[in-house]
Order: structure tokens, then C-alpha cells, then sequence
């Protein structure tokens, strides 16, 4: 047995640090490999699942040690295989996830207070959280490898089911749609810009900071309680009109000059640039659309339903030739599931992208035309629609004819799940693993890891 390894099985019994003798800090519960499991990971991972609302099936106490453990054997095989993850990839899912955190608990303060943690421990922490994750994705794929489902292999999975354990497949809903943004008056935007310049002038006379003016008057709920401010950001992932202006700032004591993208008009200040990443705060502010241009717009889309249904044109034509909506009028209007990728949307699925939407479609008949329909698309603009109800398939027992693809799937992921388990279970043999006396009192998923 390696040093490392003798070191680390004496630490089961000792103390890393303590305020005295009595007042554990933290201790090691497993060694799994030359690798410790501590009390604070557990810990940790515990206070992540209860504020994701995430569930374990059993005791957090021993579920959780296990996970880890097993996570840190695809670790071990990953180091040995060379396999490795780009630090471009974890900073920004590290940026992501500092925003979501902060979002969802309200503030950085705040963060810290939950994890009990400085915001530099709490982004080391997810740094390594999120490069463990992609090793052990990339580990995962590489021992499933690309296994190949036969048509025969679906039919024959589907036949040996018992009636009772069947999935039951939600209903499912083609729809397409037509959007008009209604016309905003030259006078609106001349005002919202006008703010902005205000704002800007304001910041710069030192009345204000730029943060403080975000968080009270942005209107991008993503930034806005952060002080619109976003973690390093590549240029992908902006608008072109966004990344024109962010990249091309130099000094972050300057404000950018107003800019307009299809989210609406905003002013940035640049923080800091990172090789080819930026970090950035903004304001957005939207015009506001007037009742009478709603109206207008909503008169419209009565008319082209009406013209539809006589028959004058398509709704595809339609579509295609008069909708606003840019992300569905080169598909004829077919809203596309974000989820799957695919057309077909369960009703859940339909409401997260648009609840108005959503709520027409319900009662609807195939091949039917809503009226027209005031919603909020994808950009968080105010517009006017119309839906079309393509497609309904209701719930059911799947059939291979109707959900071959979502049954092949579940073949795919079992045949996955058993490579997986064969590999863990073999890798256990193999693998010196310690756990603390108190914490071996599990119904571990795994047998294997207290050697009789």
C-alpha cells in the first residue's frame, strides 16, 4: 500500500482541525483509492441538493459518500486514461452557476452566509465541483462508448415488459405560430434612450454607481439583482450587437453609448477582460408598447386568422411571409421544443417556453386557429400571436409505432446503466476503499465497499 493511502486510512481516525478537543472542524469518513471523503463534502453536497430541492433515495448520510466515492473511482480512471476537461469549459459553467446561486438566494452576501463560505471559496468550491462533473461525464461515455440499439432489440425489450410497467407516454401537441410585435412609437424610444444618457451622466458626475442604477431600474431579471453584472461571458454566447459593443471596450472607468439589440436598448461597462472572455455589467430597459399599438397589432392578426380560415392562404404562408417571429417563420411557424429538439411538445413542456401559448392550445382542436393573443416570447417582448394546433397525440401506453424513438431511448439508457454498474462493481475489487466505522451502517447501493 502506497504512503499516501497508509496516511489517509490513519486519518479516519483523526482529526484534521479542531478548536480544542472536542470541537471537530472536519474529519475524513472515506478514502476511496488515495483520495479522502470528507465530512464537509458531504456536508456540502447535502446543502446543494436541499436548496435545489433534490431528493436522496435513503439516508443523504450514506447516499451521498457513496455517490462521491463512485465518482471518485471514474476520477481515478479518468486521471490514468488522460482524459481532460478545458479550463475555458469550467470557467463558464463556474459563471453560470455563481449567477444562478446568487439569483435563486438573493444576493453574494447572502451565498456566502448559506455556505459559510467567502465568494472566493464558494467559486474554488464549484470550480472543482464543475471539473469533477465534465472528468467523470467524459470517463462515463468513453467506458459506454457508442452502443448501437437494433430495431429487433426495441421489440424484443418492449415485448418482455409487463403490462404494468408499460411508460405511459403524456399527451403531445404540434404547434405553429404567428407573431407581430406591435409598432412602438419613435417618441417611446427616444425617451428610453434619453434614460439611458441620463443614467450614464449620472454615474459619471459620481451621483451614482452603475450597479446601484442596475439594480433598481434594470430590466434584465437575470443581472438585475446582481447590479447587472455577468460573470466572463464569450463572445458566442451574445447577441452580435451585444458582443460588438462589450468587446470593443478597452477601459471599465468608461460607459458604453446606448445600444439597441432584440432584447431591447441598454448601456454597458466593461470589468474585466480575460484572454478571450469578458466580464461586463449592463442596463436594459424595453420601450413600452402603448394599448392602441397592441390593439392594432391584435386587429391585424384577427384579419390574417380570417383569411386563413377562408382559404385565401395557408397558415404555413402565413407564416412564413408575414410572422415576426424569427426563430419559427423558416419552418412554416413550427414552434420547436428546446428540450428535445424536436417539434412534439407535452403540454408542461409547451408552457415553460409559453404559458399563453400553452393555454389556448389546451382546448383546442386539430387544425384549429386561436384568436389572437397577447404573449411574452423568448426575448421577453411583449407581442401579439395566433396558434395553430398541428398535431395532438393523447396520452397513452407507448407503442412501438407511435413512440419507437422515446422506447429506443430507454433501451439506450438501460444498456448504458448496465456497462456502467458491470465497471463500477469490477473497479471496486480493485480498489482500496476505508470507511469510518460510523458511517458503515448503510444499505449501500454497491455491496462491495466493506470488505468481509
Amino acid at each position: 500500500m502506497c504512503i499516501k493511502v497508509y496516511v489517509l486510512a490513519l486519518m479516519l481516525f483523526a482529526v484534521i482541525a479542531t478548536y480544542g478537543q472536542d470541537n471537530v472542524i472536519d474529519e475524513v469518513v472515506w478514502v476511496v483509492g488515495d483520495e479522502a471523503i470528507l465530512k464537509s463534502d458531504v456536508e456540502n453536497e447535502r446543502l446543494n441538493a436541499q436548496y435545489e430541492g433534490r431528493r436522496f433515495d435513503g439516508d443523504p448520510y450514506c447516499v451521498i459518500p457513496e455517490q462521491l466515492a463512485i465518482q471518485k473511482l471514474f476520477l481515478h480512471q479518468a486521471a490514468i486514461d488522460s482524459i481532460e476537461v478545458s479550463e475555458q469549459e469550467i470557467i463558464s459553467d463556474v459563471e453560470r452557476r455563481t449567477n444562478w446561486l446568487i439569483d435563486e438566494i438573493g444576493s453574494k452576501e447572502k451565498v456566502e452566509e448559506y455556505y459559510n463560505k467567502t465568494s472566493t471559496q464558494i467559486r474554488e468550491m464549484l470550480r472543482e465541483n464543475i471539473r469533477d462533473g465534465k472528468m467523470v461525464q467524459k470517463m462515463q461515455q468513453k467506458i459506454v462508448g457508442d452502443i448501437k440499439i437494433t430495431p429487433a432489440e426495441v421489440r424484443r425489450y418492449f415485448k418482455d415488459l409487463p403490462m404494468d410497467s408499460i411508460p405511459f407516454i403524456p399527451t403531445q401537441v404540434e404547434v405553429q405560430i404567428i407573431t407581430m410585435e406591435p409598432k412602438i412609437p419613435q417618441e417611446e424610444i427616444e425617451r428610453v434612450k434619453k434614460t439611458l444618457r441620463d443614467y450614464t451622466e449620472r454615474v459619471n458626475s459620481g451621483d451614482i454607481s452603475f450597479s446601484l442604477l442596475a439594480k433598481m431600474y434594470s430590466e434584465d431579471p437575470g443581472s438585475a439583482r446582481r447590479g447587472g453584472e455577468y460573470g466572463f461571458t464569450g463572445k458566442a454566447e451574445l447577441t452580435p450587437e451585444f458582443a460588438n459593443v462589450i468587446f470593443n471596450m478597452n477601459d471599465p472607468s468608461k460607459i458604453s453609448k446606448v445600444f439597441e439589440t432584440e432584447y431591447g436598448f441598454h448601456i454597458a461597462q466593461l470589468i474585466e477582460k480575460r484572454g478571450d472572455r469578458v466580464s461586463y455589467r449592463h442596463i436594459l430597459l424595453k420601450p413600452k408598447v402603448d394599448e392602441k399599438d397592441l390593439e392594432a397589432a391584435l386587429l391585424r392578426l384577427d384579419s390574417i386568422a380570417n383569411d386563413i380560415r377562408s382559404e385565401k392562404f395557408t397558415f404555413d404562408d402565413a407564416a412564413t411571409f408575414l410572422s415576426q417571429d424569427k426563430e419559427t417563420r423558416n419552418n412554416h411557424g413550427l414552434m420547436a421544443n428546446p428540450q428535445t429538439g424536436t417539434a412534439r411538445f407535452e403540454m408542461q413542456q409547451l408552457a415553460m417556453v409559453s404559458q399563453e401559448a400553452a393555454k389556448m392550445v389546451e382546448n383546442m382542436n386539430v387544425g384549429e386557429i386561436s384568436k389572437p393573443f397577447i404573449m411574452i416570447n423568448t426575448k421577453g417582448k411583449e407581442v401579439c400571436a395566433i396558434v395553430k394546433l398541428k398535431t395532438r397525440i393523447n396520452g397513452h401506453k407507448a407503442t412501438i409505432s407511435e413512440d419507437y424513438q422515446r422506447l429506443k431511448g430507454i433501451v439506450t439508457e438501460k444498456r448504458s446503466e448496465e456497462k456502467l454498474d458491470k465497471w463500477i462493481k469490477e473497479k471496486q475489487k480493485h480498489t482500496y476503499v476505508r470507511i469510518n466505522e460510523k458511517w458503515q451502517q448503510c444499505d449501500f447501493k454497491y455491496p462491495g465497499w466493506v470488505k468481509k
